[in-house]
Order: C-alpha cells, then structure tokens, then sequence
C-alpha cells in the first residue's frame, strides 16, 4: 500500500508514491520557487541570479578568450615556423651571393683580393649588426611600470598587527624581500 507525502500544498506539488522505508521523497514545484507571495522575485533571489549570471558571463567570455587565443596561437606559430625556414634559406643564399660575388670581382681583380674584399663585407655587416643589437639590449628595462605599481599596493596594505614588530613584506631600499630570520632550534 503506498503513502503519499506531502511537502508543500497540494496546489504547488505533485504528490509522488513514497517507497517503503522513506519518509519523504523530493518534489518538484509547480510554481517558480523563486517568486514571492506577492508574484515578484524576492531581492535575495535577484541578487544570486544576477552573481550566477555574472559567473557564467565570466566563465563564457573567459572560454571565448581561451578559443581565439588558442586560434591565434596556432596561426602564429605556423607563421614563425615559415618565417624560420625562410630565415635559413636567406642565410644559404646568401652563402652563393658571396660566392657569386668574389667570382664576378675575380674577372677584374687578382683572385686573392677579390674574396678579400668579399671577406671585408661580411666583416663589416656583422660588425655593425653586432653594434645595433648591443645598442638596442642597452635601451632594454625592466618593468618599472610593474615595480612601481607593487610599491603602491605596499603602500595600501597593512603592515601588520598592531604592537606586532613584523618586518615589511618587501624592503624598500633593495626591492627585495627581506631574509627571515634563521630558526635557532635550541628554543
């Protein structure tokens, strides 16, 4: 013989059997459970609908992000492959522009002064290649922008409990964090 249980009104549920050895058996509404006795949302239930909308907002345009970045990654390590091949085919080419070069010069010149002179442009680009790049690592920084922005956030944040002589997080001088103390395991 089987019971039936009754959770809410008979209007809101739809009654169920409840198995032997059960006292009560989940139901489910037959009105919006988050609508109020007058008809209209409580606040409470605007507020989580709106935090989980946000969540899967964010989650959705975090994935979206993932998706492209993926695409984008894809796409640009394609391009660099092709821009290294081509990179190493330039370098092999210009083995035979040298060549080519020293052999042209070797109609009008002695042939010893002809690849001299090849030998002396090849000197001369990577002497001034070697300087531009030396000059642009010297221009090279730090992110001061980064540094400056964690010293503000020092700055704002506590130092620590009151009465409590806790050493800054990072010391100011060096921008490092400070050397804790040694355990001394004889206390």
């Amino acid at each position: 013989m089987a019971t039936y249980a009754h959770t809410r009104s008979t209007e809101d549920v739809v009654s169920r059997p409840v198995p032997p050895g059960n006292q009560s058996v989940p139901s489910i509404p037959l009105r919006d459970a988050n609508v109020g006795k007058d008809g209209e949302p409580s606040i409470g239930n605007l507020v989580k609908d709106a935090t989980a909308s946000v969540s899967t907002l964010f989650r959705a345009e975090v994935a979206l992000a993932k998706a492209e970045l993926v695409d984008a990654g894809k796409k640009a390590g394609a391009g660099t492959g092709l821009f290294a091949v081509a990179g190493v085919m330039a370098l092999y080419t210009s083995l035979f522009f040298f060549f080519f070069l020293a052999v042209l010069l070797d109609v009008w010149l002695p042939a010893w002064l002809a690849w001299l002179i090849v030998f002396l442009i090849l000197l001369t680009v990577t002497i001034i290649a070697g300087v531009v790049g030396y000059i642009i690592f010297r221009k090279v920084r730090g992110p001061q922008k980064t540094i400056e922005s964690v010293k503000e956030v020092q700055t704002v944040l506590p130092r620590g409990i009151p009465g409590n002589d806790a050493p800054p997080a990072v010391d100011a001088r060096a921008g490092y964090p400070p050397i804790p103390p040694a355990h001394d395991p004889r206390r």
